[in-house]
């Protein structure tokens, strides 16, 4: 597995409340170029959130994180699985309703919301209130929010699925995105506007030093699961872990 040693946007956002216009735009560009990757390949990711979206040593997005994702939606298709994470969970998913690509683009509105703002856009004492404030409620938009991105989150806040930007429309046309050049931004020709400081490749002070504390602990296997397997599928590998037998004593 790659080690991405830039740090997480939840890391970065809490160290400057915000991020500067320039630099959420390219963020939430490259994000886009991500999802729509994904989509057609039949993936809803399902879980997008700062916390989820990884920086490399040069400033690039790497979405991270796939345990939630739901595979094989092509065409028509809709799942109703309740899932994701709170402050991002999509209005039909809270209501019961199959859904498709749609949730994607409303945790995107979260996630931008976050970037250029510095708070969710919705709110509540508890998951009960939260969930009634992402079904109901308007976000507030601060007066010195650029209007192109006023109106982009308006645009990916709309609760109607088949309406929501992402879904309808060519988001990447949007006024907002107007600077950017997508493929030199998929080529990652275009150089990001924040460089992680990045000292070795195992370098991990951005993150946070609470996760680095903890004990890092052996997975013990299951040999009845293991025995239950089919082992063919790895007929072909010549390596054993000599500590097979320990962790299955």
């Amino acid at each position: 597995m790659e080690y991405v040693n830039g740090g997480d946007l939840m890391f970065h956002i809490q160290l400057c409340h915000k991020f500067d216009i320039g630099r959420a735009r390219f963020y939430a560009a490259e994000i886009i170029c991500g999802l729509q990757f994904l989509h057609s390949k039949g993936i809803i990711y399902r879980d997008l959130k700062l916390d989820n979206v990884l920086l490399d040593k040069e400033g690039h997005i790497k979405i991270a994180d796939f345990g939630m994702c739901k595979e094989a939606m092509f065409g028509d298709a809709k799942t109703s699985t309740f899932c994701g994470t709170p402050d991002y969970i999509a209005p039909e998913i809270l209501l019961g309703q199959k859904y498709s690509m749609s949730v994607d683009w409303w945790s995107f509105g979260v996630l931008l919301y976050e970037m250029l703002i510095g708070q969710s856009p919705f709110h509540g004492q508890d998951e009960e209130e939260l969930f009634q404030s992402i079904r109901m409620d308007s976000p507030f938009y601060p007066r010195w929010l650029d209007r192109d991105a006023r109106d982009l989150l308006v645009k990916l806040f709309v609760r109607e699925p088949e309406r929501r930007l992402g879904v309808k429309g060519n988001i990447r046309q949007h006024a907002f995105f107007q600077e950017i050049q997508w493929e030199a931004l998929e080529e990652r020709a275009v150089e990001p506007p924040f460089k992680p400081k990045v000292k070795s490749p195992g370098d991990c002070s951005n993150f946070d030093k609470e996760f680095l504390k903890e004990k890092p602990w052996l997975s013990l296997g299951d040999r009845t699961l293991i025995n239950s397997m089919d082992q063919n599928m790895f007929s072909n590998f010549s390596f054993t872990n000599p500590m097979m037998d320990k962790l299955l004593s």
